[in-house]
């Protein structure tokens, strides 16, 4: 394993990561797939300080006027920083003694021929060869450069423009911070607002708080602005949080500016030796949460096509890989995507039909506040162990809309 930065012995934020300072979800079928892949991992997460939640019962969700009420999903979630699933991961890999992990060392190219790529060059001018060259370098891969150098096509890529911005910041957690609850979201409805807010616990008895939106041109950069906005939600949960907890680091600031999707399913020639994964595929909008447990979902995927092949990395086993790649990326980025053009100022490819499936996707929020039923299924499909195929069916449908009716005459949650 190559990394260009320079790998922490503990788990902290480092300058490759510029979003390691942030909050990170790892949805449920992402924690799932990391501990098929390092069995006991969830364990060690909780060891390390790690927090278990259920989504339904314990985060406190607000949007269109009204808290979700707690129901019982029976997901766990376990929340920790980046940093600390990486350093856990990173060790394991450690033990491994068919795996060398060398830091501080830059790729400036793909070595090879012939359509196969046999290996990476170095900075150092140095040649590394490779069986099988898997490209995690994130949204800023050059691997359209790369493959143009060894006369091989780059991936038509898809961008959507969504002018994300947000800031984060570490308080110390103590009972009784959020009354009632281990975590809480604030979510804005669209257009008309467009602010959310985050505050989950971490390792170390902390809190990250964050603060972002959609097409912002004045997020808050210091801690006054900070408070201020936090102030300015409709919901009270953050806010007061921060009241109560003692702040423990500066106001850190991000900006994301497009959601970004390369499409290598589509090339007509795929060279042997070489695979891209995670971000350098698909990176998405981060306030949904969804790019660590795609990049885990595509390992698997990676390992499967591998299996499938005799181990042996073919043009052939790229191309079945990076077909079922596009299968684990199309749910998320259909979700991801709809998000994020309910607001007009978002460009990009607009997918047939979004319209109304924002419409929809509003109908089952509006009767998951008040139908437990509704509320599992719709968190089930959100943490991707459900398929969303369920949301459509015509019994569920129906449930929906005459309950997002109730929801919006101003009924009281089912008990």
């Amino acid at each position: 394993m190559l990394d260009r930065d320079t790998l922490p012995d503990d788990a902290s934020p480092r300058r490759g990561v510029p979003q390691s300072f942030h909050a990170h979800i790892l949805l449920l079928s992402g924690l799932l797939e990391l501990t098929s892949l390092f069995p006991g991992l969830d364990e060690e997460l909780v060891a390390a300080g790690g927090v278990r939640f259920d989504p339904g019962l314990d985060l406190c969700t607000y949007r269109y006027g009204r808290r979700w009420p707690p129901t019982q999903s029976g997901l766990d979630l376990i929340s920790v920083t980046r940093p600390q699933l990486e350093a856990l991961i990173r060790a394991r890999l450690a033990e491994d003694p068919a795996v060398a992990i060398r830091d501080q060392v830059a790729v400036s190219g793909l070595a090879g021929s012939g359509g196969r790529v046999t290996g990476v060059v170095l900075d150092t001018g140095e040649t590394f060869d490779a069986a099988l060259v898997v490209d995690c370098t994130g949204r800023g891969s050059r691997s359209d450069r790369w493959l143009a150098a060894l006369d091989l096509p780059a991936p038509e890529q898809e961008e959507i423009k969504i002018g994300v911005t947000y800031t984060t910041r570490c308080y110390r957690r103590s009972p009784g911070d959020l009354p009632g609850w281990q975590a809480a979201l604030v979510l804005p409805e669209p257009p008309r607002e467009r602010t959310m807010a985050v505050a989950i616990p971490v390792e170390g008895d902390r809190w990250l708080v964050g603060l972002g939106g959609w097409h912002m041109t004045d997020p808050p950069t210091d801690v006054e602005a900070f408070e201020r906005w936090a102030k300015a939600l409709p919901d009270p949960a953050v806010s007061d949080l921060i009241s109560r907890a003692e702040p423990l680091s500066d106001v850190m600031l991000a900006r994301f500016p497009s959601s970004r999707r390369r499409l290598f399913e589509k090339l007509d020639r795929l060279p042997a030796g070489y695979v891209a994964l995670g971000d350098a595929i698909c990176s998405f909008n981060p306030i949904y949460g969804q790019g660590m447990t795609c990049a885990a979902k595509e390992a698997t995927a990676l390992g499967a096509a591998l299996d499938a092949h005799g181990r042996e990395p073919t043009a052939a086993m790229a191309r079945d890989y990076y077909t079922a790649a596009a299968r684990v990326i199309a749910t998320p980025w259909q979700f991801a995507v709809g998000g994020d053009f309910v607001y007009p100022e978002t460009t990009g490819p607009r997918p047939r039909g979004i319209a109304a499936r924002n419409w929809y996707s509003r109908q089952i929020a509006l009767a998951s506040q008040i139908d437990p039923q509704i509320s599992r299924t719709f968190t089930s499909v959100q943490q991707l162990i459900t398929p969303p195929s369920v949301l459509m069916k015509p019994r569920f449908a129906a449930r929906v809309l005459r309950l997002a009716r109730k929801r919006q005459r101003g009924a009281e949650p089912v008990t």
